[in-house]
């Protein structure tokens, strides 16, 4: 394991408490992950020294907050691999990119009669945009199917894409059953039938080495907030060509170029969709996590990661009545693992977890159409990030013991 990757956990202070008497160990990262002292010292240096409003004054503070801002914009841009930092617009999440991609380019491309295709495990953020699309143009919704284990069934996407389809949109990794999804083979084949692909990034961006040239999505969106970056900041990266294509799906100040009496006339990219004062505090502290998370390395946080699956699943599998959702392969897993034991509601589970001061998921994971598919209301989930160790693992199975022993036998 890189020395980075093992000096790292000192760097949340958030990790060094006890939880009902417990030390902490989080486990709920595919919700949101911890920030590090370099992103919260960022955010603190900003308000403290460079606060000012962005792009519209010429003093010495509005100077210095627009080029850390937009150096922040250069970074996203180098960190997955864009063409162009005019490909990178900031949002406030993944589900306003979504929707953003949804109401302003499917809403302008989608005819009646087209059809749009995601699949089943995808998360709502990347389902009811598409609806509320499907309705409006009088489309088709289609579901690409999953194998077995619980992979992207190819089969079907091959069957489900066709010279209809005009727009798919699919997950890069579940946050349910941490499959990630062949991203580039989605690309290509929903490029043969001329429609264009946007991968949900939520869960992949935090975690792996991201070439979006490489990929050769149209879209990709992702949070700031599951990569050490705080709420409220989110990245829409579109190829330059359909941006341009794209109305503003906001209007105001910033993003217009001159406004007349009847009619006003916007700026170019990226700014054309960044209407109203920015998140500025949020980009520039994005920036610093990419900075962190750039000397620790992408392809050392996903190896990492895969060992502490490799490590965990076998054991989490072999406690009696555990089932785990999805591959049970860990080379094709990312850090998580949906899991319920019979007989106990998730929720039991994850109460029974936080006694012994573990932070787990339970519930749908905003993905009902996934758990309808695998015939359960909800899961327990447990997600990793680089700053778990195996000694993590060890109390989440430990853990599952004692709360299977309590609801199984009470208390003595």
């Amino acid at each position: 394991m890189d020395k980075g990757l093992n000096n790292s956990r000192e760097d949340f202070p958030i990790l060094n408490q006890k939880v009902n008497g417990e030390s902490l160990v989080y486990l709920d990262n595919a919700a949101t992950s911890q920030k590090p002292l370099a992103v919260l010292d960022t955010i603190m240096g900003y308000y403290k020294h460079d606060n000012a409003n962005v792009h519209r004054g010429v003093h010495t503070l509005a100077e210095r907050a627009t080029e850390s801002h937009e150096a922040a914009r250069d970074k996203v841009a180098e960190f997955i691999n864009a063409a162009s930092r005019r490909s990178i617009i900031f949002t406030r999440s993944t589900t306003e990119s979504l929707n953003w991609i949804a109401a302003s380019f499917g809403s302008l491309v989608v005819e009646p009669g087209d059809e749009i295709v995601i699949s089943e495990l995808e998360h709502h953020s990347n389902v009811v945009p598409w609806q509320q699309v499907a309705a409006k143009r009088h489309a088709t919704l289609k579901y690409i199917g999953l194998t077995p284990d619980g992979e992207l069934d190819m089969a079907s996407a091959r069957q489900m894409i066709t010279d209809k389809t005009k727009i798919v949109s699919v997950a890069h990794a579940s946050n349910v059953m941490g499959v990630v999804n062949p991203i580039q083979e989605l690309a290509k084949l929903a490029h043969q039938h001329h429609a264009y692909i946007v991968a949900d990034g939520a869960q992949a961006a935090p975690h792996m080495p991201i070439d979006i040239q490489k990929l050769g999505v149209d879209f990709y969106a992702f949070s700031g907030h599951k990569m050490l970056a705080p709420t409220g900041i989110g990245v829409l990266y579109g190829k330059e060509e359909l941006l341009n294509m794209m109305p503003p799906a906001q209007f105001g100040g910033e993003m217009i170029d001159f406004v007349h009496h009847q009619d006003a006339s916007f700026k170019e990219l990226p700014w054309k969709f960044e209407a109203g004062t920015p998140n500025i505090s949020g980009a520039i502290a994005l920036g610093s996590a990419i900075d962190y998370l750039n000397e620790l390395g992408m392809a050392n946080i996903l190896a990492y990661e895969k060992e502490l699956v490799a490590y965990t699943l076998p054991r989490l599998t072999a406690i009696d009545g555990v089932k785990v959702y999805g591959p049970q392969d860990p080379k094709k897993h990312t850090g998580v693992l949906a899991f319920n034991l019979w007989g106990i509601h998730p929720h039991d589970v994850a109460t029974g977890l936080d006694m012994e001061g573990i932070a787990v998921r339970a519930g749908h994971h905003c993905a009902q159409p996934l758990m309808a598919y695998l015939n359960v209301d909800a899961t327990a989930r447990a997600s990793f990030y680089f700053y778990n160790t195996k000694q993590d693992a060890d109390r989440l199975i430990e853990a599952m013991v004692a709360v299977k022993e309590f609801f199984t036998n009470g208390i003595s």
